[in-house]
């Protein structure tokens, strides 16, 4: 059996306290979907800050002086925004498991239906490891890390492969109703600004 996940890398910063979070290993990997606890959406929020968070120069505002919004101003004014992670494929039978590479991000996750789409076509999702998807006829060909010769390989076939990336887009669908339940909860205040941020940080909008 395989499966399909959408996943956000996970750094925090160093003593984050401006809401609920949950404990992660460093750089870990959260799967996005409708079955998070209300802190695990609070951990994919600060994840999704987190690495928008970039001084601004002359075309944004000035960070606001107040801590969360000065935490959330990356995420509210940068354009376009980066949400690192990817997909994650994960073959029970073999035990492979593919994960996105380093500056992989969600927002690109369109280069999978074009590896659907055509076949001879290839793309690759991030480095450190080096995660990539070719299609040869009626199979698509996932290389775990394509720096290594012996790299792990999984094989999927195209039809099921679509199959699995439309639940990608319900997984993510699903988080994001999560998400701005939260976002009114605890950001009553920017609820709009964050619930419109994390939608197009994922690039839900477009599909």
């Amino acid at each position: 059996m395989i499966t399909v996940q959408p996943v956000l890398e996970i750094c925090a910063p160093e003593g984050f306290d401006l809401w609920p979070v949950v404990e992660f290993e460093p750089c870990a990997f959260l799967a996005l979907g409708g079955s998070l606890a209300p802190d695990e959406v609070g951990t994919a929020v600060m994840a999704l800050a987190a690495c928008n968070d970039i001084d601004p120069g002359d075309e944004r505002p000035p960070r606001p002086a107040d801590p969360v919004g000065g935490f959330l101003h990356g995420l509210l004014t940068m354009d376009p925004l980066f949400a690192s992670g990817g997909l994650k494929v994960t073959d029970a039978v073999t035990g492979r498991v593919l994960l996105p590479g380093c500056c992989s991000g969600l927002e690109d996750r369109g280069d999978w239906l074009e590896v659907v789409n055509s076949d001879g076509r290839a793309a690759w999702f991030g480095h450190d490891p080096s995660p990539g998807a070719g299609r040869h006829g009626d199979i698509v060909r996932l290389t775990c890390d394509g720096d290594v010769d012996t790299s792990p390989v999984i094989e999927v076939p195209v039809t099921e492969l679509r199959h699995l990336l439309a639940g990608v887009e319900r997984d993510l669908a699903d988080f994001f109703r999560l998400a701005v339940l939260w976002a009114g909860t605890h950001l009553p205040d920017r609820c709009e600004q964050v619930s419109g941020a994390i939608s197009r940080a994922l690039a839900l909008s477009a599909r």
